[in-house]
């Protein structure tokens, strides 16, 4: 093993949830990133609308409400006490990227500016409140590119264009990771006292995805492998507003700021599901409406969307008819102006993919994959744990949306992923640092990159008879299909049977190129390996699951059950076989209730 590299705090992935693990880390131990790609290209620079802090720059504002809107977004299923620790601490970490010179925008006194995101409520009186703390709609953009700047500063170690391929685990503690380097093919063996995975999302399982390219579940994934279980996986959210066919997001700052959904028959529908909030409720009610319009025939022209308008003439109509104000008081009035100084991107999106201009034409959307609210167990401080009983993985932590904390429970509301990998990255980074401190590392395998090499081998040296492009097609329709908005259990069954009639074909791709240099081939067919072993948990606990809860939602069984699954799931892989077991959700201040739209 000539390229060993040994390091205190090893992060895996370089977006936002990474950089601030590595930023934290590297104050006391030090530490590595490691990230497919350059971290200033992660997909935390594709988040638009805002991060949420109970500000209260406009109105009054409390983290008691932050915590009961996201207890209630989860719909009861997240853990109470993360979510009360992320929401008080979520001014403070605002606050602190802004001291990083983040460029947020400004009131006309010179505070934080906010707008309003779906579900996020005066608990008082029902309203929408201003909670999201915003940079125009490229927030995430700005957050990566704050700490990216910070981790220089702080002379964090970076190995960019690497990809992590396994785990290293030695009597139960973690000792390292083994990575290949994309420019070389080279295979890198990196000893270290604790790893946190950063990795993201997994939404390539799904057809039309909001998600970026590199996005294929690898964190999970390899530590699925490894026995670790991965919780709540049947939970994925939906977004309402993807570009029609593209899946491009249009943020729901858009919304916030007075655009409405309008149905093929020119109707606004959404006072219809949520009459209280309206255009403002979860993203799980807004996407099932979506939907149900479009069963229901009410999508454009017959197809399987509908328009978002904020032609500010239709904005002003209806915000004077809902009696919306701006934050002085006056009626909100928005002009071709403000549009375009609120959603710049957004504008520029549609204008280039759909030559469609939002000031004076209507766009049109449609749901799509955008979250996962389930992945790596974890506790507050990013610790890894495998039980119901808290027992951690000396050494192992998770942060991000390969985690599962559980602050988002089965429906994240808008501008708290921001939130969550500002927060729990940074705890992920102090107690890894913490534990290395006081830790010795953990001896490595003889041969670490066995598993690795063999893997490689494997795809370079398959049948031939399996093509990556079309298993890939294939899994991504038939989840989109039958494990996407509404579910039942005979389609997600024949769903979880094709996953797994692809898993078995997938042994027989073999990779053409045999080249070292930046083998994408090889690269995507290994992702597609991920993306299978994810797609197979994701089937299989949601036809497990004969309940309807926030993102997943059973047309055979409409509705929430809380006498019997008020419960986490963790799904493990053992001797090839998914085994499902469970642990209690952490209720502390809020008992079930029925959700008022």
């Amino acid at each position: 093993m000539a390229n060993i590299h040994q390091f205190e705090v090893i992060v895996v992935g370089g977006g936002g949830a990474g950089l601030m693990a590595g930023l934290y880390a590297s104050k006391t131990a030090k530490t590595a990133i490691i990230s497919k790609m350059y971290p200033t290209r992660s997909h935390t620079g594709a988040a638009q609308g805002g991060i949420s802090a109970a500000l209260g720059n406009y109105e009054e504002d409390k983290p008691e409400w932050h915590m009961y809107d996201t207890v209630k977004g989860s719909d009861y299923l997240g853990d109470q006490d993360a979510i009360e620790f992320m929401t008080n601490e979520a001014i403070d970490a605002v606050l602190e990227l802004e001291h990083m010179g983040l460029p947020f925008d400004r009131t006309p006194e010179g505070r934080i500016s906010q707008r309003p995101f779906g579900g996020h409520t005066n608990n008082e009186t029902g309203k929408p409140v201003r909670r999201a703390a915003h940079a125009a709609d490229r927030t995430g953009h700005m957050i990566l590119q704050t700490l990216y700047q910070q981790c220089i500063k702080n002379k964090v170690n970076f190995f960019d264009e690497f990809q992590v391929l396994d785990f290293i685990m030695t009597d139960g503690k973690a000792a390292g990771v083994v990575a290949v380097e994309l420019s070389t093919g080279e295979l890198h063996t990196f000893h270290a006292k604790s790893v946190i995975f950063a990795t993201g999302g997994y939404g390539r399982v799904f057809e039309v995805t909001s998600n970026a390219y590199a996005y294929t579940g690898d964190g999970p994934a390899i530590l699925l492998r490894k026995g670790i279980p991965l919780e709540d996986m049947e939970f994925f959210q939906f977004h309402p507003t993807g570009i029609y066919k593209l899946g491009i997001l249009i943020t729901e700052g858009a919304r916030g700021e007075g655009a409405v959904l309008i149905n093929g028959k020119g109707e606004r529908f959404m006072p219809k599901y949520a009459p209280t909030v309206k255009d403002l409720a979860s993203r799980d009610v807004v996407s099932r409406a979506i939907y149900t319009e479009i069963k229901e025939g009410r999508g454009v022209d017959g197809k399987n969307y509908v328009y978002l308008d904020i032609r500010p003439e239709t904005v002003n109509k209806i915000a004077a008819e809902d009696g919306r104000t701006n934050p002085d008081g006056s009626p909100l009035r928005i002009t071709g102006e403000v549009v375009l100084q609120k959603i710049p991107d957004i504008v520029d999106f549609c204008r280039v993919y759909l030559g469609v201009d939002p000031v004076t034409q209507l766009m049109p959307v449609q749901p799509t994959a955008h979250y996962a609210m389930g992945g790596i167990p974890t506790n507050k401080f990013g610790e890894v744990v495998v039980d119901d009983k808290g027992t951690i993985v000396p050494g192992l932590f998770a942060a991000g949306e390969c985690a599962c904390v559980s602050v988002h429970g089965a429906n994240r509301l808008g501008t708290n992923s921001l939130l969550d990998i500002v927060v729990f990255g940074k705890h992920a980074g102090l107690k890894a640092a913490e534990y290395a401190a006081s830790a010795e590392f953990a001896k490595m395998p003889e041969d670490a990159e066995s598993a690795s090499r063999s893997e490689f081998d494997a795809l370079r040296g398959g049948a031939g008879n399996a093509n990556v492009y079309d298993l890939s097609n294939e899994m991504k329709n038939v989840m989109f299909a039958d494990v996407g908005i509404y579910r039942n259990e005979k389609d997600m069954q024949s769903a979880l049977e094709k996953v797994r009639e692809l898993q078995k074909r997938f042994k027989d791709v073999k990779v053409g190129d045999t080249g070292k240099i930046f083998n994408t081939e090889l690269l995507n067919a290994w992702e597609l390996g991920n993306l299978l072993d994810i797609a197979e948990v994701v089937a299989a606990s949601a036809l497990n699951r004969k309940e309807s809860r926030g993102g997943h939602s059973r047309e055979d069984f409409p509705d929430r059950d809380d006498a019997n699954w008020l419960k986490h799931t963790l799904i493990t892989k053992k001797n090839g076989k998914l085994e499902i077991s469970y642990k209690p959700v952490v209720i502390t201040k809020h008992q079930p209730k029925p959700r008022i739209y």
